[in-house]
Parts: structure tokens; C-alpha cells; sequence
């Protein structure tokens, strides 16, 4: 956008927009840019070599719940209606700032006068022995997911590492699909950077009732075979684990291959301003690759998560067609569902300082845990398992940050709902009335 004679932001259809990557942060920015500028060239660049498709449902379609049909969420039509220009199964592999240009895999170079990088994160793959034999998979993709799904079929047993959102998902599909699994996790329980000792043990009791091995408190240390294929993995205590297939699920990082060598800023993820803008001119960054504001924790870091690649998308969209909007912030936020047990946590939840005030109701009996913490009259954590309907109600006051001191007895009630809260607050429009 620019500004006319009479002051008035008119769309400026002179823009060479570039977007890195195909996920949500970029389909975000690209209606974003559409809805300021309609006419100027839009390229999308992406490695893989699919329409958008959802990583979320990588799981189900393995075990043949979600057709391949289903997998995206933005077909070709989207892409011709926003007039984008779209190169899949394209890497970029260098951007040059100076020339306003990158350069993708087969030499091609395509110039930009504005830049998005939603790359996304790439999965923790670790320095073990072995981990270069075949039958060796993470879980983040669709094209190793196809490729599993292959190779499942002549095997038996599967050694998932981690113990983290995507070890879960991928333990429960691969169980479904017929598969002995066995689960390594360095931590001491599940999830361990969101759920407490009460809660995970409902999911290790869980996971134990659907026949998945647990092993905690122990890592990988060796995976073996005869020659390239995979027998087994030893264990950091010497205990041998038999198994066809390996699939590696420690976590997610933000993938900074490419940007080392552009001059752009980067911690543990790249770094933006509220403007999603990198230190360099014309170049944003939005989504899993970034490292941004948690309002929670006061300080920048990666919150790699759905709802937040979308806003962040639209933000640096938004501000790349020239109108300004600022990002403020966002708080850490998952939710899973594993054999049918369902799990919620937001903000902060594990904690260990007396000043915080807890709540907790656990009835290990109904598989059931809530939990709340609250610091200075405010919810900034929650956990809620097998009971989540509440889930909508508890994190939008932690994102509000709204004192809960006149009615926190009632919210791990069942019948707890906003006509417990002030009616100001009811009436706000991004909160719908809920009793």
C-alpha cells in the first residue's frame, strides 16, 4: 500500500512478493496480501510438492482414517482465485538480501521487493549410532508418512523416541495400524514440558491400557542391524529393544538452514519485531522458524503452534502490503487427543515457585485432571484432561489475563461457565456467551 496526494493508503501493484514455504503462516499471508493488493506478483516457493496440507492429520491418514483427499486445506483453486504463482517441489537454498533475490534448487533465481520466510521448524534428529540405517523415519511430513506407511506392512515392531506431542501421535497410529510399540523417553513421564507428575501418569496408565510399551528415564544410545536394516536399538542402561522400524520424535526446531548466510538475525529461532520484520529491510519471517514474544513468559521464543503461525502469517502479510499492524504476542498452547483421551494445557504449567496458587481436582478413577495455576489473581497455566469442555472458557481468561480471585473456587467445577464472570467481560465480542 502507499499513500496518495490526498493522503488516502491506495494498493501499490508494483510488489514482487515472495513467500518461503506452503504451511499455515503462509497461506495466512497470502489472503492477507490479497485483500490489500490484488494485482502484484505473488510467488509461493515450497519444498514439498503438495497444495497445503494438514500436518496434524499425518496420524490418521496412516492409519487409513483421513483419505489423501482430505489431507488438504487449500486446494488448487485457492491459489488460482489469489492469482499466486506456485513452485512445489522447489528447495530454496540461498537468499541474497543485497540482490533482492533467492535461488531455488534446480538454479533458478527469483527475485523479491518483500520476503516472507515461513519455512517451519525441522524435527531434532540426534547423533546416534546407527540412526543413517534404513527403516529409520521421523513423523513430520506426508511424504515420510507415505513412505511408512509402506513399510509397515511387512513389520511388526517400532521403537518411537520421544515422548513428546508427535512420539504420541505417532505410538497411537502405529498401534492402530497393527504394530508392537515401544516408547523411549529421556524425561521422567510424558510430556514433560507441560504435564506434572499427576497428570502424566494418567497417560502412562493410558497408554499401558493400549498395549504401548513405556521406557522412561532412559534414551537411545545405538541403533542396530545387519548391514543397513534395523534389528534394534541398546539403551543408555545396556537393555537391547527389538524392533523393526525406529521413529525418531524428540521435537521440533525452527529451521535456520537457510538463513545463516543471509545476514539474518537468529537465537533459537529468527528473530522479528512486531511487524514480523527481520533486521534486514523487506525480508519478514513468520510461523514455526521464528522466535517471538510469549506474553506469559516475558520474553521471545519459539511457540511452535497452529493458531499462532496463522496470526503471525497474517500480521507479516499485512504489513508486507504496506498497511502497519502490530503482533502482540502469544501464549503456548496444545491440545491432543491420544486413544481417544483427550488433553488441553495452556501457558504455564509446570512450576515450582510457592508464590504461585494451584488448583487441582484428580480423579485418577474417571482418567480425569484439572488444573490451574494462578499468579497474582490471574490464570497463567492450566491442564485439563478427559474433561476439556471448559478449555475455550480458561484460556481466553489467560490470554485477557483477567482477575479470577472473586470466582476461582468455581472454576474446576463442571458447571463453571462465564455467567461466573464479570458481565463486562461476557459481552466482549471475542468472547461468545458460554454457560
Amino acid at each position: 500500500m502507499k499513500r496518495n496526494n490526498k493522503g488516502k493508503l491506495v494498493p501499490n501493484f508494483t510488489e514482487k512478493y515472495v513467500i518461503i514455504g506452503n504451511s499455515v503462516a503462509a497461506i495466512s499471508a497470502i489472503e492477507s496480501i490479497r485483500e490489500r493488493d490484488k494485482i502484484s506478483l505473488l510467488t509461493v516457493v515450497s519444498k514439498e510438492p503438495y497444495f497445503a496440507y494438514s500436518r496434524p492429520l499425518i496420524s490418521y491418514y496412516l492409519e487409513g482414517k483421513v483419505k489423501p483427499e482430505k489431507m488438504y486445506y487449500r486446494d488448487k483453486q485457492f491459489y488460482q482465485e489469489n492469482n499466486v504463482e506456485l513452485i512445489l517441489g522447489q528447495e530454496v537454498v540461498k537468499i541474497l538480501p543485497e540482490e533482492k533475490n533467492i535461488i531455488l534448487s534446480n538454479k533458478k533465481k527469483i527475485n523479491y521487493t518483500k520476503l516472507l520466510i515461513a519455512c517451519g521448524g525441522k524435527p531434532i534428529v540426534p547423533q546416534i549410532k546407527g540412526v543413517d540405517k534404513e527403516n529409520v523415519f521421523t513423523f513430520t511430513t506426508w511424504d515420510e508418512i507415505k513412505h511408512l506407511e509402506n513399510v509397515i506392512k511387512k513389520k511388526k515392531e517400532v521403537v518411537v523416541i520421544g515422548a513428546g506431542m508427535i512420539g504420541l501421535k505417532a505410538a497411537e497410529s502405529l498401534t492402530n495400524a497393527g504394530l508392537k510399540v515401544t516408547i523411549i523417553e529421556l524425561a521422567d513421564r510424558v510430556l514433560s514440558t507441560v504435564l506434572d507428575k499427576k497428570s502424566a501418569s494418567i497417560l502412562h496408565q493410558h497408554l499401558k491400557e493400549n498395549k504401548v510399551e513405556l521406557i522412561t528415564e532412559n534414551t537411545v544410545e545405538e541403533i542396530t542391524g545387519k548391514g543397513m536394516m534395523v534389528d534394534g536399538v541398546i539403551l543408555k542402561n545396556g537393555k537391547r529393544v527389538k524392533t523393526d522400524i525406529v521413529v525418531i520424535a524428540i521435537g521440533i526446531i525452527p529451521n535456520l538452514d537457510l538463513v545463516k548466510s543471509a545476514g539474518i538475525k537468529t537465537n533459537k529461532g529468527i528473530l522479528v519485531n512486531e511487524f514480523m520484520q527481520t533486521n534486514i529491510e523487506n525480508i519478514y519471517a513468520a510461523g514455526d522458524v521464528t522466535e517471538t514474544w510469549d506474553f506469559l513468559y516475558k520474553q521471545n521464543r519459539p511457540i511452535p503452534i497452529w493458531p499462532l503461525a496463522y496470526e503471525q502469517g497474517k500480521i507479516a502479510g499485512t504489513n508486507m502490503a504496506g498497511e502497519k499492524i502490530s503482533y502482540h504476542g502469544g501464549l503456548s498452547l496444545n491440545s491432543i487427543e491420544v486413544f481417544n483421551l483427550p488433553l488441553i494445557t495452556a501457558g504455564i504449567t509446570t512450576v515450582e515457585k510457592d508464590t504461585y496458587e494451584i488448583l487441582v481436582k484428580f480423579q485418577p478413577e474417571r482418567k480425569m485432571y484439572k488444573k490451574i495455576i494462578i499468579e497474582n489473581g490471574k490464570i497463567i497455566g492450566s491442564i485439563l484432561i478427559n474433561n476439556i469442555e471448559r478449555a475455550g472458557i480458561i484460556t481466553g481468561l489467560i490470554k485477557d489475563q483477567l482477575d479470577v480471585s472473586n470466582f476461582k473456587n468455581e472454576i474446576l467445577e463442571d458447571t463453571f461457565g462465564y455467567i461466573y464472570v464479570p458481565k463486562e467481560y461476557r459481552s466482549k465480542e471475542i468472547m461468545p456467551l458460554e454457560v
